[in-house]
């Protein structure tokens, strides 16, 4: 009796264990390591110039990830991401010193869309992914609005469906930012508290429509604060709304890419208000099959200040393989006013002082 119970057991511990084998042959693991050299003038008041390795990116952030799903039949999945951000100039975590700053979601895919838990990007993120040519390049209009490539949102739930050639999309965050380690993908706002129901809320929702010839894609994404929040939202009444419209066109072999995001900003205090457009207008065109030039301008136009900047972008990458590139880019930032966006992204630049730069570095992904 003991042995039979002894062999039902072992078998048990089998089958349990073939099934755990199955379930991770289902997970994959994946990432991008991007790192260059940048030179950029004017990096402080003196106008001194600088060289230097990049932390935030290069052409893309670099990245570590695991994406598993599980057939539960009729056709509904359980699905998870979780994707790391790293600096790959001194191995730090990004996104605010978070282990899994990138993404950190479960979730259930059926025939009628997605729905995610927790850290996920947003809709803001998704906006501008096939209109935008240059993407979170070191040169590019991230450099204006730092958000736009690290649109996330912490305890949140999402919502993703396509059907046929429209997308719809919602997150709602019940607290959007809980680290507050510094940068733009860390502001001090972990919401979920009590008798405080606008506390570091934040909502965004997208609609757009995709074809092989064209696409148009709309968002809209408001965010609240509260005490300790970083730019000025240390109040859960103060806000920052961007609502953006994007569009590409496919003409032979260019792609077209141009949109605007609309930005108001009502902080505690009237100092940190802010109420500003930013456009771009940007191409890309494969030269030949292995080399792409990407090349972008884009207007950050401040109301009811003088204080606006443009940015002026190329870059050239050659693609050894599906996986490993090398890439350079030259770009110009024209500060007027008292601005002072950098160039580069994560960079200084003096204030009201323009700023061109020369970058050069490699991808690899796998």
């Amino acid at each position: 009796m003991k042995k039979s119970a002894y062999a039902c057991a072992i078998a048990c511990l089998g089958t349990l264990a073939a099934h755990s084998a199955m379930a991770q042959s289902s997970v994959n693991i994946y990432g991008i390591l991007d790192s260059g050299v940048v030179y950029t003038n004017n990096a402080n008041a003196a106008g001194d110039s600088i060289v230097k390795v990049p932390s935030l990116t290069g052409s893309v952030p670099s990245r570590l990830g695991f994406r598993g799903t599980e057939d539960l039949g009729g056709g509904l999945q359980a699905v998870f991401v979780l994707e790391s951000g790293m600096g790959v100039d001194t191995g730090a975590l990004g996104q605010g010193n978070r282990l899994f700053g990138r993404q950190a979601y479960v979730g259930l895919k059926g025939a009628y869309g997605t729905l995610m838990l927790g850290r996920q990007i947003n809709m803001t993120f998704l906006a501008s992914v096939k209109s935008d040519v240059l993407g979170p390049n070191l040169f590019s209009m991230s450099s204006i609005d730092p958000y736009i490539p690290n649109a996330r949102s912490d305890n949140a739930i999402g919502y993703l469906g396509t059907f046929s050639d429209f997308t719809v999309g919602a997150t709602y965050s019940f607290g959007r930012d809980a680290s507050a380690a510094g940068g733009p993908g860390a502001t001090g706002c972990p919401g979920e508290v009590a008798g405080n129901s606008k506390a570091c809320r934040q909502v965004t929702g997208l609609l757009g429509y995709d074809n092989k010839r064209f696409g148009l894609t709309a968002t809209y994404d408001i965010m609240y604060g509260n005490t300790g929040a970083a730019a000025g939202l240390t109040t859960s009444g103060s806000s920052d709304r961007r609502a953006t419209l994007n569009a590409y066109a496919m003409a032979g072999d260019w792609r077209i890419g141009a949109g605007v995001m609309a930005r108001k900003k009502e902080a505690a205090t009237r100092v940190n208000d802010l109420e500003s457009d930013l456009y771009y207008l940007g191409a890309s065109y494969p030269l030949m099959p292995a080399l792409t030039l990407d090349g972008q301008v884009a207007r950050h136009d401040v109301k009811g200040s003088a204080n606006d900047s443009t940015l002026t972008a190329l870059r050239l990458t050659y693609s050894f393989s599906k996986r490993t590139a090398v890439y350079t880019s030259i770009g110009h930032m024209k500060n007027a006013g008292l601005a002072a966006i950098a160039l580069d992204a994560g960079g200084t630049v003096g204030q009201g002082l323009s700023q061109s730069g020369v970058s050069a570095g490699v991808r690899h992904a796998f």
